[in-house]
This record gives C-alpha cells, sequence and structure tokens, in this order.
C-alpha cells in the first residue's frame, strides 16, 4: 500500500482560509456560495455601468439653496435685514433711513466704513458662500454684526438683491 493519496482523493481534501481541512462535501456548498456572491456582483456592476452609459455624464453638483428672489431681497435688505441703516436705502449710501441720532453716530464711527455695495471693486466677499456667512455670522473686522433673524430663503432672496445691486444679477434666478 502506498501512503501517498491518490489524486482522486487529493482533490476531495481541501483547506478553508482558516487552516482548516474540508472534505469534498462540504467545499461544494461553500465554492457555490462563493460564486454565486461573485456573480451577484458582477451583475450589480454591469447594471450599474449600464445605467450610467444610458444617462450620460452625471449633472455637475447645483447648489442646494433655492433660487433667489431679488425683489423679495430687496424688502429684506431695506426692511427686516436692516442692511439699509448702513450700506443705505437700495444701496445707497447717501440715502439713509431716519435713525435715532445715536445710531446714526455709531453708524459713522464705523471704521472701516460700510462697504459700497454697488461697485464691486470694493468689494472683499468675492461669493455667495462668504457673502452668506457674512450675514448671518457677521463680518469680522467691520462693524457688520450677525443676522439670525434672516430665514434660509430670505438669504437666498438677499443674495440675488447684493447680485442685482453689484450689476451681475437678475430680478429673478
Amino acid at each position: 500500500m502506498s501512503s501517498t493519496p491518490s489524486a482522486s482523493s487529493m482533490n476531495k481534501i481541501m483547506i478553508d482560509w482558516k487552516g482548516n481541512v474540508m472534505s469534498g462535501s462540504t467545499h461544494k456548498p461553500l465554492r457555490g456560495l462563493i460564486l454565486a456572491c461573485f456573480l451577484l456582483v458582477g451583475i450589480q456592476i454591469t447594471d450599474i455601468s449600464q445605467m450610467n452609459a444610458w444617462a450620460g455624464p452625471s449633472p455637475s453638483p447645483k447648489s442646494t439653496m433655492p433660487a433667489g428672489d431679488a425683489e423679495r431681497g430687496r424688502a429684506v435688505f431695506n426692511g427686516k435685514g436692516v442692511c439699509y441703516y448702513c450700506h443705505g436705502v437700495d444701496g445707497n449710501r447717501d440715502q439713509r433711513p431716519q435713525l435715532t441720532a445715536d445710531t446714526t453716530a455709531l453708524i459713522a464711527q464705523l471704521n472701516p466704513p460700510p462697504v459700497d455695495l454697488k461697485n464691486p471693486m470694493a468689494l472683499h466677499l468675492k461669493n455667495d458662500k462668504q457673502r452668506a456667512r457674512a450675514i448671518r455670522g457677521g463680518h469680522p473686522g467691520t462693524g457688520m454684526f450677525p443676522d439670525k433673524r434672516m430665514t434660509d430663503q430670505e438669504l437666498t432672496d438677499t443674495l440675488a438683491y447684493l447680485a442685482l445691486l453689484r450689476g451681475e444679477g437678475s430680478p429673478k434666478r
């Protein structure tokens, strides 16, 4: 008798990933399960790639903010937002509303003075994200205080109005 296993008996003895010896009867269901998993993953990848091929290139990321309405933003700017106290009615710095003497004196002392929103060259905030952050949280280094009362839609509308003041926007975005 030979002490070496025959070729047929070697095919039936397998070692799993932990190093345990498996018989042929244990190995076949496991091999079928692994094959089924690979097949399912392959089908899913094929389906996804085919969907993407039909869909065309993925769209560029869009802003999650709703569209702004500059006319509603004008009402916020000249009302609830009190932006016009410092920046002037409709952004005209020489047209400030009637304010108490104390408030007028405080605004006159601001250093740096409120920026001319109609002069794009004078503006330091270069995008709506920066502008929104300054409106919500205040503008460091200036007298601009945070406005936490404005809703998200009012903020978006105000940003649309500010674009109009800069000559970049249209009444509705």
